[in-house]
């Protein structure tokens, strides 16, 4: 006599199979979505973002998950999901304004360390030279807003002002950008030297200047002017001739040159 039936756990996957077409008899491994709710939800809550990063690809990843993945381990007081998403929470869930904070400002939110921290700041810095980088061959500048593609990504987040050059050869690829100076904008303290010393070296046929302003507002200061000015001056002398010097906003830029 037969006892009791009881239900069968993979039934779904019985059906599956009695409906296969003729001369086919199994089926792909069991994915997380074969599961009953009940069963998926568990699976899904010990799978962690770097494992499902590895099995789906970095796009199948929210910001959050993401930033865990990079975190790692959490600590006593919160997972690595929590703390990521207890970072991206304290900036409104803006990944630009996560940008701007220096490793000390990482930190200072909960459950993050030094260390941690490091690690975040180290991954945006990669990701914003990849968006810069070339491809084989090198990018021309061909005027203003080409120099906001190939450096505004990289400029317009910061907190301080930054004035680099950019080297370009004789058909105006660039050949590398180089940082000046990190701080107020200030003729008297612009020397030539450390303007057209690396362009020199690097053989460069001519520069631009580059820098921006934090308040997100591009328009050029007497001050810019007057630093274009001096420098202009100073790489006719040279033989390294100025082509412009770009002021990088947030979303936008002025040429000084365009300006008068």
């Amino acid at each position: 006599m037969e006892g009791p039936s009881r239900p069968d756990p993979f039934g779904h996957r019985t059906a599956r199979l009695a409906s296969l077409p003729w001369g086919v008899t199994s089926l792909a491994p069991l994915s997380v979505d074969d599961l009953p709710t009940g069963e998926r939800t568990i699976r899904s809550a010990r799978t962690g973002p770097r494992e499902r990063l590895q099995a789906l690809g970095p796009e199948a990843l929210d910001s959050a998950e993401l930033l865990a993945a990079i975190i790692g381990s959490g600590n006593p007081g919160y997972s690595a999901a929590e703390i990521a998403g207890r970072l991206l929470d304290s900036t409104g869930g803006s990944l630009r304004e996560l940008t701007r904070l220096s490793v000390d400002g990482v930190a200072a939110r909960p459950g993050l360390g030094p260390a941690t921290a490091t690690r975040i700041v180290a991954a945006f810095e990669l990701g914003r030279r990849a968006a810069m980088e070339p491809g084989v061959s090198r990018p021309r500048i061909r005027g203003p807003s080409d120099v906001y593609r190939w450096i505004g990504p990289r400029m317009r987040d910061g907190l301080q002002e930054e004035f680099r050059t950019l080297l370009l050869n004789a058909q105006h690829g660039v050949l590398r950008d180089v940082l000046v100076t990190r701080g107020i904008l200030d003729a008297s303290l612009i020397h030539p030297r450390e303007v057209f010393r690396p362009a020199i070296e690097a053989g460069a046929a001519a520069l631009i200047l580059v820098h921006n302003h934090p308040s997100g507002d591009p328009t050029p200061s007497p001050e810019d002017r007057a630093v274009t000015r001096q420098l202009v001056a100073a790489g006719r002398t040279l033989g390294v001739p100025v082509l412009d010097h770009v002021v990088i906003g947030d979303g936008r830029w002025r040429s000084v040159s365009a300006d008068g």
